[in-house]
């Protein structure tokens, strides 16, 4: 496993924000309401928090130059996934939002150097909650 994994260059940072404001720019296209993007906390970060309809829905954005290590929502793994749910309970709480309905979605971006426009994907509901936690029925 090399260093990238847990330090990304410049380069990937740079990629990375461009597609979460394409991700962004694409759902509101679609109607949805941008609430927060990069929320950071000492647990992680959430890329995008938007609302659909009354739905609040936490968007995993993946950006990859090629396919060829795999499609970028791969990356959103069953650890992944846990810690997404985490960082989302603890985003609801801070708001006062634990009734809302809530889901979660993944945008996985291919966007060859050189490419003027990605090509974008849209998982919606891409997976459930996962874990302990009043999120959980």
């Amino acid at each position: 496993m090399g260093l990238s994994r847990f330090w990304p260059s410049p380069a990937n940072d740079r990629l990375g924000g461009a597609g979460e404001r394409q991700a962004a720019r694409f759902l509101r296209k679609l109607g949805y309401t941008i609430l927060a993007r990069g929320d950071r906390t000492p647990m992680g970060e959430l890329d995008l928090v938007a609302r659909d309809g009354q739905c609040i829905v936490f968007v995993e954005v993946k950006t990859r130059r090629s396919i060829d290590a795999g499609q970028p929502f791969e990356a959103v793994d069953a650890r992944k996934q846990a810690q997404l749910t985490r960082l989302a309970l603890a985003f609801l709480k801070r708001r006062g939002w634990l009734e809302q309905p809530a889901r979660f979605d993944v945008i996985s971006i291919v966007w060859p150097d050189g490419a003027r426009d990605p090509e974008i994907t849209h998982y919606k509901n891409a997976f459930e909650a996962t874990g302990r936690g009043q999120m959980f029925s």
